[in-house]
């Protein structure tokens, strides 16, 4: 089994949080971080309540887009408010809240609430339409959903969220809410972000953000929470086919912020411009619990990202942190180098994350000079690892942060393993299979225990330790420095976002005019891959690559829209029947040169 050669060296000694930790060279493909600094072994809101003592009267939170900032110390009211009215309307210790909402100052609140209450906490990507919500809403047995009047997309007009809200709840408009396609569903709690293109007053049957959210000096009486209870649940597939839902831990999520923003050099002094969501791993805790735990700013530009936004967000508010995936960072370049945005106002960035997928070297680059991004760091995770696992130093050599996504964190443990026998930790420079070990691994997948099974090894020598295994091809270096080579499992990441091709191939698949389907990822100079559909049509069928485009983008979100469709007779195929689907991909990018795909 994979543990058993998953013992191994000793672990190195920290030196300063500026200078890689001092050790001896590896010799097979296993590493430990540091041991320093120890773990905080408390809750979320007990750390929390150390940081409003200290840095009260500090800036926690601007939502530029609403004009909004508040401190430590209003923050800390704010949620102490909120967790009271949840808990009047029945939210309780264990219950899992679903919000839907963007980067808003209600969200920020709502977090903090949700995590002294006890409650878990259920971010949803607000793209999702209402088949995906619903979904979402059962496999979860969610309690409340919180939501915003409408939602704002990426380049997109804003959009009315009445229709979603009349499926899950028909009887909205009434006195009393009821779900038949969500029985679970007690209370859906609507913050009015719609400025007035939205009449709220008709949803009767939905509980007003602000009634439940009253001024108050109080803090909760004790709930009882313990360090290792959920506390939040994200979402790491699609929800309208086989949804694995992650579960993390106050625990795993808090020390995971406490170590990235220690990377990062983060101090109270510092305002980190965070576009990423809230909804995803890399707003909640790479942004919002790193910059919490060290009584940082956070400053959310935009409800989604927006490239000019962002850029203003730092000028106005003397950002010194900015972060983003390759897409966004280029996005806002491009607006530098057009003229869009004058070239002032940057010179107290120093550092930032890029997360999410790689970032080519003249990037990197451009960042250092265009952005005065030099102590830029790069990531590497996976929404089961809390998410972080390994991670650049701010005075990393270039290349280390060009080539790698750096060491592992404190307390982590990791090993490369053979992907075709797991037993077989490979060497130093050789590719295969990452597995990690340590505080943040998840507890398990909810209400999936054969998923949770197939991803986390027990270790035959030490009870309760698990290896996760990530699914992504990497090598280590003699020095422990970590590159992902690729992946083991097909997930296609666009633009940061990950994308399932089952949801996709499921979706298609319920076409009529669809007889076979495989979806795979190709690359592309903007999102870094991008959703490539290979169609197999029924026969006499005229179906045309549009009518595939507006199929999916109607079924699902729109960043899961096929950019090419290829069709095809059949499939590459091993002896057992299976699609190779990494000689579509290779096909693919031939057919890309001649110009196939796009019509």
């Amino acid at each position: 089994m994979l543990p058993r050669l998953l013992r191994g060296r000793g672990v190195g000694t920290v030196a300063t949080l500026r200078t890689t930790w001092s050790r001896g060279l590896l010799t097979t493909a296993h590493d430990r971080g540091p041991t320093e600094p120890p773990l905080f072994e408390g809750t979320i809101p007990q750390h929390f309540a150390g940081i409003v003592s200290q840095h009260g009267d500090r800036t926690a939170v601007i939502t530029r887009h609403q004009r909004l900032q508040t401190t430590y110390d209003e923050l800390d009211k704010k949620s102490n408010a909120l967790a009271r009215g949840l808990q009047g309307i029945g939210v309780k210790k264990g219950d899992r809240v679903s919000v839907s909402l963007g980067n808003n100052m209600e969200f920020a609140i709502a977090t903090y609430a949700l995590f002294k209450l006890g409650a878990i906490l259920n971010p949803l990507n607000p793209s999702f339409n209402s088949g995906q919500v619903i979904s979402a809403l059962n496999h979860l047995e969610t309690s409340h959903l919180l939501i915003g009047a409408e939602t704002n997309l990426s380049r997109k007009p804003p959009r009315s969220n009445v229709s979603m809200l009349t499926e899950i709840a028909p009887n909205i408009k009434g006195s009393k809410l009821e779900s038949e396609v969500a029985p679970s569903l007690k209370q859906i709690i609507l913050v009015d972000n719609s400025e007035g293109r939205v009449d709220v007053s008709e949803l009767r049957a939905a509980v007003p953000f602000q009634s439940i959210s009253h001024d108050s000096q109080h803090a909760l009486p004790d709930q009882n929470l313990q360090k290792d209870e959920i506390v939040n649940i994200q979402f790491t597939s699609g929800t309208t086919s086989s949804p694995k839902a992650a579960c993390l831990s106050h625990r795993s999520i808090l020390n995971n912020g406490i170590q990235i923003g220690d990377r990062m050099l983060l101090t109270p002094e510092d305002v980190v411009v965070c576009p990423p969501p809230l909804f995803h791993c890399f707003g909640c805790i790479l942004g919002y619990m790193a910059t919490a735990t060290h009584g940082s700013a956070i400053c959310f530009p935009n409800e989604a990202f927006d490239p000019l936004a962002s850029l203003k967000a730092v000028q106005e508010y003397r950002g010194t942190a900015l972060y983003g995936v390759a897409t966004m960072f280029l996005a806002e370049l491009d607006l530098l180098a057009n003229g869009t945005v004058a070239h002032e106002g940057f010179q107290h960035l120093r550092t930032g994350i890029a997360a999410g997928s790689s970032v080519p070297a003249e990037l990197m680059r451009k960042l250092h000079r265009i952005l005065n991004l030099e102590e830029l760091t790069i990531c590497y995770g996976m929404t089961e690892t809390s998410p972080v696992s390994c991670m650049t130093r701010t005075d990393d050599p270039l290349q280390k942060r060009v080539d790698t996504c750096g060491q592992l964190l404190p307390h982590v443990e990791a090993t490369v393993v053979d992907a075709g026998d797991k037993s077989r930790t490979v060497g130093i420079g050789e590719r295969g299979e990452l597995a990690v070990a340590g505080y943040l691994v998840m507890k398990e997948y909810w209400g999936d225990p054969v998923k949770t099974k197939e991803a986390m090894i027990p270790d035959e020598k030490e009870p309760g330790k698990f290896w996760m295994l990530t699914g992504d091809e990497a090598i280590m270096d003699e020095e422990g420095f970590v590159s992902i080579t690729g992946r083991i499992k097909d997930t296609i990441i666009r633009g940061g976002e990950n994308i399932h091709p089952l949801e996709v191939e499921n979706c298609l698949l319920a076409h009529d005019a669809v007889s076979e389907v495989s979806v795979v990822g190709l690359p592309d100079e903007r999102y870094g891959e991008v959703v490539a559909a290979y169609v197999v049509k029924r026969k006499g069928s005229k179906l045309e690559a549009k009518e595939v485009r507006d199929w999916v983008r109607e079924k699902l979100s729109g960043h899961l829209v096929p950019k090419y469709v290829f069709w095809v007779d059949d499939y590459p195929r091993t002896a057992s029947g299976k699609i190779q689907k990494f000689i579509l991909r290779e096909q693919g990018v031939g057919l890309l040169k001649e110009g196939q795909g796009l019509e």
